[in-house]
């Protein structure tokens, strides 16, 4: 269980380097986050994109001048080189640089060259909340949008797959819903009660999946014993499970805009994590966002 990324940093700090394959790499914000990752010990970079714009960027920010580059001016190409790395063992996370994302994950999902594992890639948010005792985790808001169950089924493996390797062996799961009583209008909690039989059923990985469940028992001791529920995750989840992308985007962004948490994510389903942030997401936000790929790649 880990509290804050700084924890996460110190123990992989304590493992061999992890290798970063970085796609199309001549962004400043980027290869800020690089020069952060290797100031922490945690990791060296390959990077792989138009090598005369990659230099002067890497002298500003301070990146060693020893940094491997691969000179490649087309950007599609230069995706694909780079998820080659990975496809070959010649790096182990691969991340976006200054491309466009569909056209990075064109070449994530190349059938000849890409990662395919025949499994749905899926967004894993990591929160830092201030005042809480360890991580929060959330899936999926920010790939798929309103995902089927057979899809929630995919998302909800690839993340607990996530949490085992990140040494969290009985993730405690929420399903989240609006309340806990299923209902035919309430699509939701009709696929939150398929998902808990899966589990009984031992369809999903080793874990406590619970719901339907609303927001507050799952964080709150308090309300499920006000709401007479006996839950077993309560006041302890470590995964919440959103329906759809629009109520992860808004639980994502309450947290980092009220609660004032730190965020990283990655995305799953592909042969090894993969870290795709937002262009204006900081420096330090981009470490954390590798820091947890890298601990997900490191078991």
């Amino acid at each position: 269980m880990y509290c804050n990324y700084q924890e996460i940093i110190a123990e992989i700090r304590s493992r061999s380097l992890v290798r970063i394959s970085v796609a199309v790499a001549q962004d400043k914000g980027v290869l800020a986050a690089i020069k952060l990752v290797q100031d922490a010990g945690i990791g060296e970079a390959v990077l792989v994109g138009d090598a005369s714009l990659i230099r002067p960027l890497m002298e500003e920010v301070g990146l060693s001048a020893n940094t491997r580059i691969i000179h490649e001016v087309e950007d599609s190409k230069a995706a694909l080189k780079a998820v080659s790395l990975v496809k070959k063992g010649q790096a182990h996370v691969l991340m976006k640089g200054l491309i466009n994302s569909s056209e990075f994950l064109r070449a994530v999902l190349h059938k000849e060259k890409g990662l395919r594992t025949g499994r749905l890639l899926s967004h894993l948010g990591a929160f830092e909340v201030p005042g809480e005792k360890k991580l929060l985790f959330i899936t999926d808001g920010g790939m798929n949008i309103a995902p089927t169950l057979l899809e929630k089924k995919q998302i909800l493996i690839n993340a607990m797959l996530a949490l085992h390797a990140m040494g969290i062996p009985d993730p405690k799961v929420a399903l989240l819903t609006a309340n806990e009583v299923v209902n035919e209008k309430m699509p939701a909690t009709l696929d939150a009660k398929s998902l808990v039989e899966m589990s009984n059923h031992g369809d999903l990985p080793k874990g406590l999946v619970e719901g339907p469940i609303a927001l507050d028992v799952a964080v709150s001791l308090a309300a499920a014993k006000h709401k007479g529920l006996d839950s077993k995750i309560a006041g302890n989840v470590d995964l919440i499970v959103v329906p759809n992308i629009e109520t992860g985007n808004a639980l994502a962004k309450s947290l980092l805009y009220f609660a004032k948490s730190k965020m990283a994510g990655i995305i799953l389903g592909a042969t090894h994590p993969i870290v795709m942030t937002s262009r204006a997401e900081a420096p330090e936000g981009k470490l954390n966002s590798i820091a947890l790929a890298c601990l997900v790649n490191s078991q």
